[in-house]
């Protein structure tokens, strides 16, 4: 896996409230969500994980979570869009599209991306 840039690694509050904690090797979500990194594609700003068994829902499966860097938005610094997170495979999860990052109020699945901004 491709190392993860350090201003993706740490203890993060998104504008929802959750809280998220992320390194080289799992992104947590709040207490109960759990995905193991498998991937990270540098060039394109995506990872690709696999949900943790004992997640509460699509435990096993695979999701692809693709990140925006934001400027000018303080104290937001990137956000996340939960791209896929239900694929069968890892492949599946690596060729679903894109998160439209020029739309980054409707570009995730006609959502807002998650803004993050450091705990």
């Amino acid at each position: 896996m491709q190392q993860v840039p350090d201003e993706l690694l740490g203890t993060f509050k998104d504008d929802y409230g959750s809280i998220y904690h992320t390194s080289n090797k799992e992104w947590l979500h709040g207490a109960g969500t759990k995905y193991h990194l498998l991937m990270y594609n540098k060039e394109d700003n995506y990872f690709i994980a696999q949900n943790d068994k004992a997640n509460p829902s699509d435990g096993g499966l695979y999701s692809r979570i693709d990140i925006m860097y934001f400027e000018n938005m303080q104290p937001w610094k990137w956000g996340y869009c939960l791209t896929a997170y239900k694929a069968a495979t890892m492949q599946k999860a690596i060729n679903t599209a894109a998160a439209d990052r020029v739309n980054p109020r409707k570009g995730c699945n006609g959502y807002p991306f998650s803004r993050m901004k450091r705990e």
